[in-house]
């Protein structure tokens, strides 16, 4: 049996109200790993941050790196901020995982729907949770499970999501039977950052780049086209993302 876990972290607000006209989506990202592959990529994490901060319970956070704030200010350092980066692009390019990622454009889902439509966030679920057993059902047919990891939001909202999947696995979706989900989706679980899980971080560290290549494609975008290698890829088309509507 391949056993597979999916975390799942976000990029941007889900909010309708105030669209953010610079940084209009809303990403929702999978970093979806084989569990035996996923002890090696623990066991890489665990030893930049000791190397680096003598402590593998500093926890890697996209918005952190990226204003060298918090224990990040290290990062200030040039010897140590290539040394990170240089980790970081090692740990994303050698590894076996794919991404998978579900990108709403809100200002265009405004347009068609209104900001009385539905949470973006179930909508961007709903696509990746399908996209992700497609993928697995493609690689290994029947042969599979899969838990999901997902960054904790508030109580009410965990609830929300955790209702939502719930229907999906009750009433399949337009590609994937029911009983298939039911099948092979074996657990959920709701992990708060500070639970340190390596696979959520990585899911954050990817989810900042993939937005930024949906909101524009020709912008410059080095870590893009390092993760873009590991996006599930079907006769040169990235369908391992998702971008609505």
């Amino acid at each position: 049996m391949n056993r597979y876990s999916i975390f799942l972290d976000e990029s941007g607000e889900h909010g309708l109200v105030n669209i953010n006209e610079d940084f209009p989506v809303f990403v929702l990202c999978g970093f979806l790993i084989e569990d035996n592959n996923y002890e090696k990529v623990r066991t890489e994490i665990n030893q930049i941050k000791n190397e680096l901060w003598d402590d593998k319970k500093v926890i890697f956070h996209s918005r952190d790196i990226r204003k060298c704030e918090k224990e990040f200010v290290v990062l200030f350092d040039n010897v140590k901020k290539e040394r990170f980066y240089s980790f970081l692009n090692s740990v994303f390019s050698t590894n076996e995982y794919y991404l998978v990622a579900s990108a709403i454009n809100k200002l265009n889902y405004v347009i068609k729907y209104g900001k009385l439509g539905n949470d973006v966030y179930e909508i961007a679920l709903s696509f990746l949770v399908e996209k992700t057993m497609e993928i697995l059902i493609e690689k290994y047919n029947d042969d599979f499970e899969l838990r999901m990891i997902i960054e904790k939001r508030g109580k009410k909202e965990d609830q929300q999501l955790s209702e939502h999947l719930q229907k999906i696995k009750i009433r399949g979706s337009s590609k994937i039977t029911a009983e298939c989900y039911s099948k092979h989706i074996k657990e959920i679980s709701f992990k708060q950052k500070t639970e340190n899980i390596n696979g959520l971080q990585l899911a954050d560290l990817a989810a900042y780049p993939i937005a930024r290549y949906v909101i524009d494609k020709d912008r410059a975008n080095p870590a893009f086209d390092i993760l873009k290698e590991k996006i599930y890829n079907k006769k040169g088309y990235l369908e391992g993302i998702i971008i609505y509507p």
